[in-house]
């Protein structure tokens, strides 16, 4: 049986105030082609379908006409809500989608919704665990059970557990950790003072194959069988040296699991250049490389330029960011990035900016993790 798993969709994200909705309507056809090519017998997404709580009307739309295309390629889909989404939102329609073989898990409702499928070797099972903080659990299994993230997904997990004679797949969305091995992180995805909201791999061991969302690198946690599928496009630019995908698995019978990573080709890379603004503004540097990228511009030069951000977009039209490195920068020791523009910084670089003057010194990572989430809560823009 052939599972296509991907996640962390974020339909609608602005990088920058540039609104990807292009980019990701290209991503999601070419996920399509790939569903045609590979003929899965299901598609599962992993969370954060959306990037918002309440998503723009052409997200709404976007995701609307993926869903659509699997479905008429007669390809059961089964997602889940991630922290980006609202659950509600998602629940909305979803009875209705189900007997289109559409299955959304929105709202945690006590239980870990799940569905049955089979093959020659039998039955697959499919639980769909929708995000779960502490606080959604608490109702039905009581505090003492749901005081961190860890116990509360147990509790979930023990109401629906899984046959071991049989193969088992779980779709979630939570940062997992094996023992003290955390996976790799970009630097707009933090943990909670104290690793709060991890939850430990072992939670999982009764399941095949654990389709995992919420980090954008493509990775495995504790086993190969427990994997991020990532994002299929580039969020951020600690995201560059990723190697977006999509991923096959591929269950045997019992115990026999292949995975395949499927390599995503964007419409625009999300790229640094770096060097002198004479450097990078020459033909040499350019030709040949797609200057529709989204650029983040390192400047090396020691003297002031004037109109740094018109120079460099008359040739790269998609900066997104520039900032500065060299000797005058380093004396100031911010400890944050700067720009002539403040249109070109990040809500996180501009408080961080704020901060320094007011108080003569950085923030420090948990005053940065505090304000990253309300940056997040009041529209996660910067993230």
């Amino acid at each position: 049986m052939k599972l296509l798993h991907l996640s962390d969709l974020h339909i609608g994200k602005r990088v920058c105030e540039f609104s990807m909705l292009e980019d990701q309507r290209h991503i999601l056809e070419q996920i399509a082609g790939i569903a045609r090519d590979v003929r899965p017998d299901a598609v599962l997404i992993a969370g954060d379908l959306y990037d918002r709580s309440i998503p723009v009307g052409e997200a709404v739309t976007l995701l609307d006409d993926f869903l659509t295309e699997l479905s008429g390629q007669a390809i059961p889909v089964f997602a889940i809500s991630g922290n980006h989404d609202s659950p509600e939102r998602l629940d909305f329609g979803s009875r209705i989608m189900r007997k289109n073989d559409v299955m959304i898990a929105g709202t945690f409702q006590g239980t870990v919704p799940h569905a049955v499928l089979s093959d020659r070797f039998g039955t697959v099972h499919i639980y769909l665990l929708p995000f779960l903080r502490p606080a959604a659990a608490q109702p039905f299994f009581g505090p003492e059970k749901t005081d961190t993230y860890d116990h509360a997904v147990r509790a979930a997990l023990g109401t629906v557990p899984p046959d071991p004679g049989e193969r088992n797949v779980l779709v979630a969305h939570q940062f997992v950790v094996s023992g003290s091995a955390e996976p790799d992180r970009c630097d707009s995805e933090t943990v909670s003072v104290g690793g709060l909201d991890s939850v430990d791999v072992s939670a999982f061991d009764g399941f095949d194959y654990v389709a995992l969302g919420h980090l954008h690198g493509p990775q495995q946690i504790g086993r190969p069988t427990a994997r991020y599928a990532g994002s299929p496009l580039k969020y951020s630019f600690s995201e560059t040296r990723q190697k977006k995908s999509v991923t096959v698995a591929e269950l045997g019978e019992k115990g026999k699991i292949e995975l395949t990573r499927i390599p995503l080709t964007p419409l625009r890379d999300m790229r640094e250049i770096r060097g002198p603004i004479e450097a990078l503004t020459a033909p040499e540097t350019f030709e040949g490389t797609n200057r529709e990228d989204y650029i983040r511009a390192v400047l090396t030069d020691e003297k002031e330029i004037a109109d740094a951000a018109g120079k460099l977009r008359a040739i790269y039209p998609n900066l997104m960011r520039i900032d500065f490195e060299n000797r005058r920068m380093d004396s100031q020791n911010t400890g944050t990035s700067a720009s002539g523009d403040p249109s070109l910084r990040t809500p996180m670089q501009l408080f961080e900016e704020f901060y320094q003057d007011r108080n003569g010194a950085p923030m420090s990572g948990e005053e940065r993790e505090i304000i990253g989430k309300i940056i997040e809560e009041a529209g996660r823009d910067a993230i």
